[in-house]
């Protein structure tokens, strides 16, 4: 069994109902990361995993977007002896905020926990691009599917996982509730499971 899937197992970060994932798309399968994350351990042994897939050395910053790449992209920053930031959303954009910037031609990193048709990494790039930085490749813990983004991306987990167009989608023709996990609306696990 794949080390990084049995965290996963070990942790509870691999959920199953019906949800609503930022892609739009809905899911019968959630990752939420931040459930391995809350043991150092194992988020340094995850990315201590991922650095050593990264061929690319001459990092000088890593970003990860709100809020799924915010620990990694400083466990990765760390590893690598680069700068750590986080992109977040101001007025439905990515954009850097406290503070943070890029220099003309500084090479970047980008990360995420979980990619699935990789739209908030794409809008990383674009930002990154706006600074007149270079994207260089694209780093995640767990990646749903295939998806191009033009760049070198690597990954722990890949992992085939049904997503379907909320006009598709089998579990709301069932009725099962919607759920969007990390909002206030997120039920507890205990609630979820049956």
């Amino acid at each position: 069994m794949n080390n990084i899937r049995k965290i996963l197992e070990d942790c509870q970060a691999i959920l199953k109902g019906h949800f609503l994932l930022s892609s739009g798309l809905h899911s019968d399968t959630y990752f939420q990361m931040a459930l391995v994350f809350q043991n150092p351990d194992y988020g340094q042994y995850c990315s201590r995993m991922l650095v050593k897939k990264i061929t690319i050395r001459q990092v000088e910053t890593v970003i990860g977007p709100a809020l799924g790449g915010i620990i990694l992209a400083y466990e990765l920053g760390r590893l690598l002896g680069a700068r750590s930031m986080f992109a977040e959303r101001e007025a439905g954009k990515m954009s850097l905020r406290r503070g943070f910037s890029l220099k003309e031609g500084e090479k970047v990193l980008i990360c995420e926990d979980v990619i699935t048709t990789g739209g908030s990494v794409k809008e990383v790039m674009d930002l990154i691009r706006e600074w007149k930085a270079v994207p260089l490749a694209v780093a995640c813990l767990v990646q749903r599917g295939k998806v191009d983004l033009g760049i070198p991306l690597v990954n722990l987990l890949q992992v085939k996982v049904a997503q379907y167009r909320p006009e598709d989608c089998p579990l709301c023709q069932q009725g099962i509730p919607l759920v969007k996990p990390g909002s206030r609306h997120l039920r507890r696990r205990d609630e979820t499971e049956t």
